[in-house]
């Protein structure tokens, strides 16, 4: 009978490879730790990537700002660059007008010529070459030496313009060494004339509550008589920062501003002075480099998360 084999499967040993072992305290460390770590990447994203609107803001930068007093006024010839024409004596009369207003003549020249009570004519000539701006010789009238000139000479290119203060600008307007200077814009001429604050009336109009004043111009062109004009006057100038005109809001609380800091919107209680091309100055409340919202509006409140957009000005 054959023998039949019988395998015993308890005794066949396996060996497996050999893994460090590990006590509970040393598998705690390193799930704490990965826990760690997977929870500071959210945190890192939110630090990164703010929510809240997109809000454009812009670094409050330092400038200056003049100080300036606009005036309103007509332009006139100075008084002492103009020479008026009379007869010596009275009782002539005008015969013949030879020169109008607006003419220009010559130091000599025959401009009008009168006839003697006794009989004969006298010759009128102008004193001085330059424009005539004013003529009241007609034909036929009587002239004398004193009364009304027959004939008023511009011989200098010097005006004023003779303006209307506030008496609230009043104060600031001075006759200096050196003078200060105004930009006069005179209707009908493109570009700005150079003028300087010569003389300053002692006086003011009770009902009006302006006072006059004469800003003498000296330039090589001829300036229409009686024209409107304005002038800016520089009084002063000052430094300080300042921001647009757009992020400054005036309320019944103040005047304020609002700054982004980390994320955040914080309103600032500011005090504003000169103006000048959209852009005001902060005397006090702002700092140099603070990031500035750009347009204010009553949507944002204190504490609001917001997202900086930076504004390129082109500075």
């Amino acid at each position: 009978m054959a023998q039949s084999s019988v395998i015993c499967y308890p005794c066949l040993t396996y060996r497996t490879p050999e893994l460090p072992i590990m006590n509970f305290r040393t598998l705690s460390r390193i799930a704490i730790a990965a826990i760690a770590l997977l929870a500071a990447f959210p945190a890192r994203a939110a630090e990164e990537e703010p929510k809240g609107p997109a809000i454009s803001v812009l670094k409050a930068t330092k400038s200056c700002f003049s100080n300036i007093v606009e005036v309103s006024g007509t332009i006139l010839a100075r008084d002492d660059a103009q020479s008026q024409v009379r007869p010596d004596r009275f009782g002539l009369k005008v015969a013949e007008v030879m020169a109008d207003a607006g003419d220009t003549v010559t130091a000599g020249q025959v401009i009008a010529r009168l006839t003697l009570p006794e009989g004969g004519t006298q010759n009128i000539t102008a004193p001085a070459t330059g424009l005539v701006i004013a003529s009241s010789a007609v034909v036929g009238t009587v002239a004398g030496g004193k009364g009304e000139a027959l004939f008023t000479i511009l011989t200098r290119n010097d005006y004023d313009m003779i303006g209307l203060v506030p008496v609230t600008d009043l104060g600031k307007l001075a006759v200096t060494n050196p003078p200060q200077t105004a930009a006069v814009n005179v209707i009908g001429i493109p570009s700005d004339i150079e003028g300087r604050v010569r003389r300053i009336a002692p006086t003011t109009e009770p009902n009006v509550q302006l006072g006059q004043v004469f800003i003498g111009i000296t330039t090589n062109r001829r300036l229409p008589i009686n024209a409107s004009a304005r002038a800016r006057i520089k009084v002063g100038q000052s430094c300080n920062v300042s921001v647009p005109l757009s992020a400054v809001q005036y309320g019944p609380a103040g005047t304020v501003v609002d700054v982004v800091k980390r994320s955040r919107v914080e309103t600032k209680r500011v005090e504003v002075g000169l103006t000048s091309g959209g852009t005001v100055e902060i005397k006090d409340g702002l700092n140099e480099g603070e990031d500035v919202v750009a347009r204010a509006g009553a949507i944002l409140r204190e504490g609001d998360v917001v997202r900086s957009v930076p504004v390129n000005t082109g500075k």
